[in-house]
């Protein structure tokens, strides 16, 4: 990564912001080197870095979730074309991508392990992920405390084998080729503990179905 790409000398960012990005730029080139060239990088980190600044309440964080969001973005991009396509891809959507949807990533990726890529997005991305769902989640041993809200990108959505709406109507992508599947769960939003644990136990339910008919066999 050049030091003199376009995070340099922006006031909106500290210097330590700053170098924590050109980091990340470097180690996504690492983890990608020989499937996307620098340019690509650096185009997908300011671009996600653009997607996600402007919430506030996520600005000592930044770097992370830019780090992460823009790794969830060439993996899936990886998968359309280079054709990584060993293991089924399955996206969870949801409005705020805060509760719903990060239980059904947590559960699939405790249940499923490796054996397939998770990711989930919102069409309206909340502030922080919902502090119940993360609490019921922690209950039966699936830890969601570090993921945080997101938007869907077209190339996520392009890249999915399987794509679950929860509730974001018209606004969830359609692509040609795709599996849908609808989930009618209850927002956990502003809900009591007790419901988000029901809703909490219908979605493993609905993964333990999803993940039978991908044939994919517990971790």
């Amino acid at each position: 990564m050049s030091d003199t790409d376009d995070t340099a000398g922006d006031s909106t960012l500290t210097t330590e912001q700053t170098l924590l990005i050109r980091q990340a730029s470097r180690r996504l080139g690492e983890e990608f080197d020989g499937t996307f060239n620098a340019e690509t990088i650096e185009r997908y980190i300011t671009d996600s870095r653009a997607k996600l600044e402007s919430r506030a309440s996520f600005a000592t964080w930044l770097p992370i979730l830019i780090e992460r969001f823009t790794r969830d973005r060439l993996r899936a991009l990886a998968r359309l074309e280079v054709g990584t396509l060993d293991k089924p891809a399955v996206l969870f959507l949801c409005v705020h991508n805060a509760g719903r949807s990060q239980m059904a990533a947590g559960w699939l990726r405790h249940l499923a392990g490796d054996a397939v890529d998770v990711f989930s997005g919102g069409t309206d991305p909340g502030l922080e992920t919902n502090k119940a769902a993360i609490a019921a989640m922690a209950e039966v041993g699936v830890d969601i405390s570090s993921e945080y809200p997101q938007p869907w990108t077209d190339e996520i959505a392009r890249a999915a084998d399987v794509i679950v709406s929860m509730g974001c109507g018209d606004a969830c992508p359609i692509f040609p080729g795709k599996r849908y599947e609808d989930w009618p769960l209850t927002d956990p939003s502003g809900q009591p503990i007790e419901v988000v644990r029901e809703i909490r136990d219908e979605i493993r339910s609905r993964i333990e179905a999803l993940m039978a008919s991908l044939e994919l066999t517990p971790a």
